[in-house]
């Protein structure tokens, strides 16, 4: 059944399955690399015949599925090929179960949120220092060519958002998901304002709060430990890069209306979040499991009408297409020359784990229609230029 599944599946490619009776299954057009995967056990072959989008990554954790010939990136980025040409009817059905309860598996609390963010963000914070950027930028990158450096990428994404903000001098700005501090620090630096960042990390708080006390601007930027449905007070700006794909389907309207009310009313905000090019979807159970749990990347048509709801005007946005491929792959590249130091802090089946999801990432970015939408919003018709040259002035 599982062979059967994948003649339907892989219709492009040069594909060399080994089975565990040892057997050799050729699948594809033979085009392109040739590819061997071997698979350890009948009892994989049942789970990924069952139910492949969650149990294809878990038997590469769990060293039931090797890869024997080519990497784990050009097999990955196979099954991305193959899924655009369409999907086996039992995948299908698979899709639209999945589909039905979404919102449920987003229902996130102020206590499933932070419970959420630890499972990820929580972790040793020397893993992040292997692959990041020297100032832990852990959001798509903004590259102006493909010569840049990661570093560089990660700066003028840092000034494209500014440019956005219009930030003058004395402003207040809330960071909603401030991550370990780097754009707030920037902003308050270079555009003399106040700056206020939450997350729900303690591990990103306590490098937020060192990095500010390091750079001598703990008397303007504040870090603290907080939901953003629980913020007080009004701002001049708003900024929320990479949080939005953990608020959840249920909290969109919310979100908005606390943007709203917390904006001042000649405020301008700007939401830089992964998205979808294509119509409503689910989240790939495996990464729903093992990596962001509650998380979903929305489709703009899922967005726009939470916006309108709570009386925000969208003032510009915008499609950043392949950027994130690119910072992903330079991820994967650092992940991979720092891994004997990833296996020290953890063990062979997280690095596994990791490589999963820095491969399943890039993929998704390439071939499946993932984009980042970068959103500006005002409470007021007027705040904002006429036109977008304000945004490259400085």
């Amino acid at each position: 059944m599982f062979e059967r599944f994948l003649k339907l599946f892989i219709r492009t490619g040069n594909l060399t399955l080994i089975d565990w009776r040892g057997r050799q299954h050729q699948f594809g057009d033979g085009q392109g690399p040739a590819m061997t995967v071997r698979i350890h056990g009948k009892s994989t072959s049942r789970a990924l015949f069952l139910n492949p989008r969650l149990k294809l990554g878990e038997a590469y954790m769990d060293g039931t599925l090797t890869i024997e010939q080519g990497t784990l990136y050009d097999f990955i980025d196979l099954c991305g090929v193959n899924q655009n040409l369409g999907l086996p009817p039992s995948l299908v059905i698979f899709d639209k179960l999945d589909f039905v309860w979404r919102r449920l598996a987003q229902l996130n609390s102020r206590l499933k949120s932070r419970r959420n963010v630890a499972h990820h963000y929580d972790l040793d914070r020397r893993l992040y220092d292997l692959f990041l950027d020297t100032d832990r930028q852990y959001s798509c990158a903004y590259f102006t060519s493909r010569d840049v450096t990661l570093e560089e990428a990660q700066e003028a994404k840092k000034h494209h958002i500014a440019g956005k903000l219009l930030l003058r001098p004395g402003q207040r700005v809330l960071d909603i998901g401030c991550g370990w501090g780097g754009l707030a620090l920037t902003l308050a630096h270079e555009a003399n304002i106040e700056v206020l960042g939450i997350t729900l990390s303690a591990e990103q708080l306590a490098v937020a709060r060192q990095r500010a006390d390091e750079a001598g601007l703990a008397d303007r930027v504040q870090f603290e430990l907080i939901d953003y449905r629980d913020v007080e007070g009004t701002f001049d700006r708003i900024v929320s890069v990479g949080m939005f794909e953990h608020v959840g389907l249920p909290n969109y309207e919310r979100f908005f209306h606390q943007i709203r009310k917390l904006l001042k009313p000649d405020g301008v905000a700007l939401l830089h979040s992964i998205g979808r090019n294509d119509t409503p979807g689910t989240t790939n159970p495996w990464f729903r499991k093992y990596i962001f749990p509650g998380g979903y990347s929305p489709a703009l048509s899922e967005v726009t009408p939470a916006v309108e709801a709570s009386g925000l005007f969208m003032t510009d946005i915008e499609i950043l297409r392949l950027h994130y491929a690119f910072t992903l792959e330079e991820w994967r590249r650092r992940f991979q020359a720092a891994r004997i130091d990833v296996a020290r802090l953890y063990d062979e089946r997280f690095c596994r784990m990791w490589e999963f999801y820095l491969c399943g990432s890039e993929m998704s970015f390439r071939r499946q229609g993932h984009m980042v939408f970068q959103m500006q919003l005002a409470r007021a018709n007027e705040t904002v230029p006429l036109t977008r040259d304000y945004m490259y002035r400085n």
